[in-house]
């Protein structure tokens, strides 16, 4: 009986130590379909010097770099994109290089060739590793700055701001979901009306001093109340040399998004100010960091997702940027905007990035209320 004790122990040491490369390689294998994605996304443009074919070049150095500690790739440069050869070039390096990636695609007339039916071709030829296309940056965020490539003009309330910019967007998002492809946006703000417009994933934008549990917590709320999914990508810290934050708090940011259960996190590197676009030896060394560590703690991948939820009035499209940001671009802070900010901020303080916050829509907030473990109301006391 000892004897098959210890046999029967040794088996079961076997398989549970074969499960666990298993669950690792389900994660992260770039040969199969990971459940977490982590990248860079190459978006410096070209030289006077060295023009497309130096860029390309950069390209492949980069993937060369980074291939053995990222899965995903995004060309994030229309110079590549616009271009069907260079493009089709510089997707077959990626995939023969094992990674999967995502195309950034400007609007349809900017295109010699018809980008729906390469999106068509590329999904039959790169099968999974063909990502998705990404559309239109930050959506949200120019409404609220009133920049010049807004969707919404003019709105008379809440409500009608809301109906614009979701079907607006929506428009410039059809031709792109027709191809079948999942479509992809990053953004810092209104995340909740770019997945209604039709984004599938919405990469929350780690960067400035922008609250990192408040992004997560409205980005992360609306993809869950809408069942997609969703991400985060570290972008500028600074509009001047270096641009990015420093490679620790680039390793913290990444281990928050992971732990937060994000899907992809993402590098944003622009512009090429050194060998490796903005990024030093410093903060590839983080991101190998990194890869180690999600390699090695499979179990801290979720482990702070979203418990409770604090619930925004229907179609207010608040900022949430400070306590004075505005309303839809339009209109300034009012006692409402004011009361919610903070809030907000005073459930961060107690539940850290384990918040979500919600709209009371009435397509998810069945949903919602089934989900939470509890929900803190925008008109309600909130101690």
């Amino acid at each position: 009986m000892g004897r098959i004790t210890i046999v029967l122990g040794i088996t079961l040491i076997v398989i549970l130590s074969v499960s666990i490369i298993a669950s690792i390689d389900w994660l992260y294998n770039s040969k199969s379909t990971p459940e977490f994605f982590v990248g860079v996304e190459f978006a410096y443009a070209s030289d006077n010097v060295t023009g497309l074919k130096g860029l390309v070049s950069d390209l492949k150095e980069m993937v060369d770099d980074v291939k053995n500690y990222t899965n995903l790739f995004v060309i994030g440069n229309p110079e590549i994109t616009i271009d069907e050869t260079t493009l089709n070039e510089t997707c077959d390096y990626i995939y023969d290089a094992g990674l999967h990636f995502i195309v950034f695609f400007t609007s349809t007339t900017s295109y010699l060739y018809n980008p729906y039916v390469w999106i068509i071709r590329a999904s039959q030829k790169y099968g999974e590793r063909f990502v998705g296309a990404y559309r239109i940056d930050e959506p949200g965020g120019k409404q609220l700055d009133n920049n010049k490539d807004r969707f919404v003009l003019e709105a008379k309330n809440n409500t009608h701001a809301a109906e614009n910019f979701v079907n607006i967007s929506n428009i410039h998002l059809e031709y792109w979901i027709y191809s079948g492809t999942k479509i992809f946006t990053s953004d810092y703000g209104l995340y909740w009306f770019d997945y209604k417009s039709g984004y599938d994933t919405v990469l929350a934008q780690f960067g400035f001093n922008l609250s990192r549990p408040l992004s997560i917590g409205l980005c992360r709320g609306a993809a869950t109340a809408q069942n997609k999914d969703w991400g985060a990508i570290v972008t500028w810290t600074y509009d001047h040399g270096p641009y990015i934050e420093s490679a620790q708090a680039l390793y913290d940011d990444m281990t928050l998004a992971y732990r937060a259960g994000a899907k992809y996190v993402v590098v944003f590197n622009y512009p090429k100010v050194g060998r490796y676009g903005i990024l030093t030896e410093a903060h590839l060394d983080a991101m190998k960091n990194f890869w180690q560590y999600i390699h090695s703690n499979p179990g801290d991948y979720g482990t702070e997702r979203g418990e409770v939820a604090y619930v925004l009035p229907q179609d207010y499209g608040f900022g949430f940027r400070s306590a004075n940001d505005n309303i839809w671009g339009f209109w300034a802070a009012d006692q409402v905007s004011k009361k919610m900010w903070h809030d907000a901020n005073n459930l961060v303080n107690r539940y850290g990035s384990r918040l979500d916050i919600v709209y009371n829509d009435p397509e998810n907030y069945e949903y919602v209320k089934s989900h939470y473990n509890e929900l803190f109301l925008w008109n309600e006391t909130v101690k």
